[in-house]
């Protein structure tokens, strides 16, 4: 990893696994909840149970597209939308949207 985002990330990043159609690798990133506008969660009731459908976010020196897999401590989440953070003329990092993967069951 490289400038100040690639230290930050080694010390305090968290390991994920990235899914894509180029292959898996794991990386540092950093895997949050995304912020909600109010208390409530969203999601709905199935047959097997709740699914929570709230969103997180990733930020990392990888670049993530739509449809890719992101694997963190167990739990499978999509790409659903991502973009790029510049400083300067050089990416700083990549934002990326998750949503929960739902299993085939569901």
């Amino acid at each position: 990893m490289t400038g100040v985002m690639g230290e930050i990330l080694e010390h305090y990043g968290q390991t994920v696994t990235l899914r894509s159609r180029d292959g898996e690798k794991s990386v540092r990133a950093f895997i949050q909840p995304a912020a909600a506008r109010d208390e409530t969660v969203p999601g709905e009731q199935t047959s097997i149970g709740w699914i929570d459908e709230r969103l997180w976010r990733y930020t990392g020196l990888e670049e993530v597209q739509p449809g890719d897999t992101v694997i963190w401590r167990g739990r499978s989440f999509r790409v659903r939308s991502s973009r790029e953070h510049a400083l300067s003329d050089e990416i700083n990092h990549w934002w990326a949207l998750l949503e929960p993967e739902r299993r085939a069951a569901e």
